[in-house]
């Protein structure tokens, strides 16, 4: 079994616990509380890791190229859309007999300017956000202290898409079961991936500015 130092051990432990208490306690940071959490990691990550913080999470800059950021990407983006809309909306919409609730994004349709303002916080607290958070490094953290076997990604899959659909509460229990359908096939192609952060996010951002396409022309 593999062992693990206190810093290891315990960094992790502080920097989830902070997270949580941003997302969950008293202090209300809004669209920005995401890109706290990133920052956060970002530290807790350069404490742990040192000379390869942002590898640790999955920045390889090898893998950075035009061809998997704006052609792979937006493709992959494309095909989840596609099943969001097609299969897993209706389907699971069926199953709860409850649709999703959009309310939250009601002013953005037709709303131009809100929705330009609107695409940039998705990118930067969904997409490089969410991302870092759940895929970057919770992901990650699992992976380090319980392995790649079959069994411990399968658990880690599950149990991280769980969370992300519950933290998509405003949009009731059939988009907290969409959500969570959706994360666990992001985490599945960014284990797929072998890890490549700057995939996975280019993929959530596309599939966000999708969505919003959708919102601003009233079609969702």
């Amino acid at each position: 079994m593999k062992k693990f130092t206190l810093k290891q051990t315990l960094i992790p432990i502080v920097t989830i616990t902070i997270i949580c208490f941003l997302w969950f306690g008293p202090i209300n940071l809004n669209y920005i509380v995401n890109i706290v959490a990133s920052i956060l990691i970002f530290i807790a990550n350069y404490i742990e890791y040192k000379e390869k913080p942002f590898l640790a999470l999955g920045f390889q800059r090898e893998k950075f190229t035009l061809k998997n950021i704006f052609v792979l990407a937006p493709l992959v983006a494309l095909i989840l859309f596609v099943c969001y809309v097609f299969i897993l909306v209706p389907g699971i919409t069926k199953l709860t007999g409850a649709p999703i609730d959009y309310s939250n994004f009601d002013q953005l349709k037709g709303n131009l300017p809100g929705c330009l303002i609107a695409l940039l916080l998705v990118w930067l607290s969904a997409g490089f956000g969410e991302e870092i958070i759940f895929r970057g490094y919770f992901m990650r953290q699992f992976v380090k202290f319980f392995g790649e076997s079959k069994i411990s990604i399968v658990l880690n899959i599950i149990l991280l898409a769980c969370f992300f659909g519950f933290m998509h509460s405003y949009q009731g229990i059939t988009g907290q079961l969409v959500t969570g359908f959706v994360g666990a096939l992001l985490a599945l192609i960014f284990y797929l991936r072998k890890y490549d952060l700057w995939f996975i996010i280019a993929v959530h951002g596309f599939f966000d500015t999708l969505a919003l396409i959708c919102i601003y022309f009233g079609l969702a």
